[in-house]
């Protein structure tokens, strides 16, 4: 069972190595991995080049191109994606250790588990042993989409044909489409998810929905957008309760 990984990326010359390095480092062998740049210009293109040998024929592609936006970017991979399971690594990201594919490979070869989630760690970009949030996805449930709570995007991974009969990410977005997406997949059809109790992702902190208080914002008003496209009531309010909950990711680090 072939898994398809994409990475999408621009001017990530800084960390992308450290990405493409983890992904080399599964022990699953069957991975094709896919990377969608956005015509860097500070050496990531170089990188991936010096990168392409390591890989065997073929489990590598890779592609750079002007897009319009981080989520179309992803449409892209994901249209070139051959693999049954597709999942996303973004290009300062990694797997927590060489094990985390075998792990969803061997939940997802359940035929009546349709995608997997699990937990993620954030880390310090300078010092990537110091934990600073653990997000664990062990309480989702669907139901807590009102309330701004999804589980972490980054470990998802859902069989490919999915994305063909309901949908891809909606490029009208700006931060949310990840959470717009994960309504319609796992509220709206029901996909039979299996939660994985274990660390997949390492993600350094600082990513682009919590750089300022204007990031917030936008991220919960297109939460709330996503919300009412989709049926779900949800208001500002509602969603600021979110962040009491929040308080036990940092005061609990694992």
């Amino acid at each position: 069972m072939k898994v398809s990984i994409i990475t999408v990326c621009y001017n990530s010359k800084t960390y992308i190595q450290t990405t493409i390095e983890s992904v080399l480092s599964q022990t699953y062998s069957d991975i094709e991995y896919i990377i969608v740049d956005g015509e860097s210009t500070d050496g990531t293109i170089e990188i991936i080049k010096k990168n392409e040998s390591r890989f065997e024929s073929g489990r590598l592609k890779w592609i750079s191109e002007p897009d319009h936006g981080i989520y179309d970017a992803m449409n892209k991979g994901i249209r070139l994606a051959t693999g049954e399971i597709v999942g996303v690594l973004n290009s300062d990201d990694f797997y927590n250790n060489s094990l985390c594919i075998k792990m969803i490979a061997d939940v997802l070869k359940d035929p009546n588990i349709d995608c997997c989630f699990g937990d993620m760690r954030y880390v310090k970009p300078e010092n990537i042993n110091k934990t600073v949030r653990y997000y664990s996805s062990s309480r989702f449930h669907p139901n807590l989409f009102r309330f701004g709570y999804m589980p972490g995007h980054a470990t998802f991974f859902v069989r490919t044909k999915y994305f063909e009969r309901i949908g891809y990410y909606k490029s009208d977005y700006q931060i949310s489409a990840d959470y717009e997406l994960l309504i319609r997949f796992l509220y709206i059809h029901k996909l039979k998810y299996k939660y994985i109790p274990s660390v997949l992702i390492i993600m350094r902190n600082g990513g682009i929905s919590t750089r300022s208080w204007k990031s917030n914002y936008i991220l919960n008003k297109e939460i709330v957008k996503a919300c009412k496209e989709n049926g779900i009531y949800t208001n500002l309010f509602i969603l600021s309760l979110k962040y009491f909950r929040k308080i036990f990711e940092f005061i609990h680090v694992k």
